[in-house]
Order: C-alpha cells, then structure tokens, then sequence
C-alpha cells in the first residue's frame, strides 16, 4: 500500500481507478477499529464506472502504522489529518464518503475545511449526542487507557465474541470473521495502536457534535444521507434528522442494511454516490 506522510502520522491508503478520471475524486472515511477496507466493494464498483477512488486507512485503531502525535487523536484532530490527506495529495472538488465514527470525523471536517469538498454522502453515522450510540458509548468510555483497551482485546479472539453485540454484531448482517479478526490484531498486538485508540477514546469521550450540527447548513454543497434502515444504533429517524441540517440534501433509504452499509447494501452505497458526483447510473 502507498502511504501519505501528513504532521500527525503516516497514513496508508488504497487507491483505485484512473487517476486522470472525468469525475470528481471519491475519499471514503472509515470508522473507529475498522480500516477502509469497509469500502473495498463500493470502490471496486466505482472504480469500473471510471471513478479515482481514493481509501485512506485512518488511525482509529485499526491502523498499522502508530501515530506521530496522540495529541491528534481527537475527532477535530483526525477531520485535520483527512484534510492534510487532501492537500498532500492535491486532491480538490472532492466527494467525502463517510460512516460510523468516519462520519462524525466528515462533520468536523467540513465545518473547519469545506473548501476541498465538493459533495458528501453520509451513510449511518454520528450526529448530535450519538457519539457513539450506547451500547459503545459505555465500550468507549471503559477503553481510556492502553491496558483496559489492551485487555478488552485478548478477549475478542472468538468470532462469536467479535460478533456479538459489544463487537461488530450489531453493525452489520453479513460478517467476515477473518475481515472482523485482522481490524482488531494491530490493537491486540501492539501496544502501540492500543495506545492510539486509549487516545481516540479519551478524545471521542470529550467531545459530541452537537456543538457542529448547528453550523452544518453553511454546507451548501450536494449533500445524500444514504442510511440503512435496520440500523439499532444509529436509527433511520436519526438520519432524516441529520439530514435536515443541510439545504441540499437528499436522503435515500437503504432497506436490509445496519450501520456497516457499504458491507450490507454495496451498490446502494456506488448508487448514491454515483448521483450525488452527476454521473449517469
């Protein structure tokens, strides 16, 4: 994998699709112990519609690579570095793709840098005082520390604890046990990223969006809340919510997907993103 090396760390990421591409740019924003390959089949998707896609693995606990500086590692910190992604990429006129934590981080980022965005869709996410939903508020809250996030980790070896509904049960219908064991062995064996996440707990525990969600309509860009309708954690009725925020929003219902949509409904995902960039679908 390529890497980016930005002030905070240095940032693996995937690419896919012709650089030289008609369309505008498509960075997807993961979430907290996933990496981006969440978005592997919306980008292959893309990608052979002629779309660049661009899949930064961000440090959120997931990451290989540990942080230069922890100090970052808030959710203002991580909107910073995905916009010094941007830059160091040269990347402008971008369409943000965000879910889960990925999503909250995409709220921050454009209300401190919206100049490079030329186009979010949202897919179940954090919004308002969801960050993050119970029951992973209380998860968050006990994981401040390396040691508590390294033991709560030597217990996440059985699939069937990795997907209950403390792990990744309640996020997603369809699950791969080794995709779901690979996001969490950098937290598990390296003291390192569990350090990193200990920081993004403690920041993401500091801090909610309800401060942002009154500025989020000065967005006036094309904004599509993509959201699955099945989701328990972040609930469809809070998607119409967010959505309301923005004067140019449009909202799209995913039936049969949770939060993970770009693994449950992966052409819904390349669909919304596809109109929301003008391409013809």
């Amino acid at each position: 994998m390529p890497t980016v090396t930005v002030p905070a760390a240095t940032v693996e990421y995937r690419e896919s699709g012709p650089k030289d591409s008609a369309y505008p740019p498509v960075v997807f924003v993961h979430g907290a112990l996933v990496d981006s390959r969440l978005w592997d089949a919306v980008a292959a998707d893309l990608a052979g519609q002629g779309f660049r896609c661009l899949q930064p693995d961000l440090p959120l606990g997931a990451h290989r690579i540990p942080v230069d500086d922890r100090a970052a590692l808030t959710p203002t910190g991580v909107a910073d570095l995905v916009h010094d992604f941007l830059v160091a990429l040269d990347l402008d006129d971008v369409t943000l793709v965000g879910n889960d934590t990925g999503g909250g981080v995409c709220q921050f980022l454009i209300d401190a840098h919206p100049e490079r965005i030329g186009r979010l869709v949202l897919t179940n996410c954090d919004a308002f005082d969801k960050f993050p939903p119970f029951p992973f508020n209380a998860v968050f809250a006990v994981m401040r520390t390396r040691p508590a996030v390294t033991s709560l980790m030597a217990t996440m070896g059985p699939t069937a604890l990795r997907h209950s509904p403390l792990g990744y049960g309640l996020l997603a219908k369809n699950l791969d046990p080794a995709l779901t064991a690979s996001w969490l062995t950098p937290a598990r064996t390296d003291r390192r990223i569990a350090g990193d996440f200990a920081a993004l707990a403690r920041g993401i525990g500091g801090t909610d969006l309800t401060h942002v969600a009154p500025r989020l309509h000065r967005f006036t860009k094309p904004v599509t809340v993509a959201w699955g309708q099945d989701d328990r954690c972040f609930t469809p009725a809070l998607g119409r919510r967010l959505a309301a925020l923005f004067p140019d929003a449009t909202t799209v219902d995913v039936p049969h997907a949770s939060t993970f949509v770009p693994l449950d409904a992966p052409a819904a995902v390349s669909t919304a993103i596809m109109q929301t960039a003008g391409a013809r679908t």
